[in-house]
């Protein structure tokens, strides 16, 4: 199974929204889009909330993981495996794969991943916000 996890973006509607609706950017739509023709399963990298369903209904928020120290960054990695087993079960063999900055992909989260025998792809790293975008475009998201 391949699930794809992607990153929240800063920019965000005013209200009360489904999280895949919550986020305002095209960078956002580009990874939506993506996950949506790609994978089996996608969820969302929240900084406020961890791991999100898409349908899940959740207000706008301000917070930022650049803003967590790194003992909180490493507890939020922590809760997102827990949301991820709780989810799935055993998670050997899966396939997990980050659209999403080094801040939510790190601090144990992939570690944790491969830990527990799941796969794990990062097929934007190092890229700039414009690299991204054109990643994206160029693969018809």
């Amino acid at each position: 199974m391949k699930v794809v996890l992607a990153g929240c973006v800063k920019s965000k509607h005013p209200g009360v929204h489904r999280a895949e609706d919550l986020y305002d950017s095209r960078l956002f739509s580009g990874r939506r889009a993506y996950a949506e023709a790609n994978s089996d399963r996608w969820f969302i990298l929240s900084a406020k909330y961890g791991l999100l369903r898409p349908e899940t209904e959740i207000a706008c928020y301000e917070l930022a993981m650049s803003s967590k120290s790194r003992s909180e960054r490493r507890e939020w990695s922590e809760c997102v495996l827990r949301s991820l087993e709780e989810e799935f079960g055993d998670l050997t063999g899966m396939e997990f794969e980050f659209h999403a900055g080094a801040d939510y992909s790190r601090w144990g989260l992939i570690d944790g991943l491969e830990k527990r025998g799941a796969k794990v792809s990062l097929p934007l790293e190092g890229m700039a916000f414009g690299q991204q975008l054109r990643w994206y475009k160029q693969a018809g998201y």
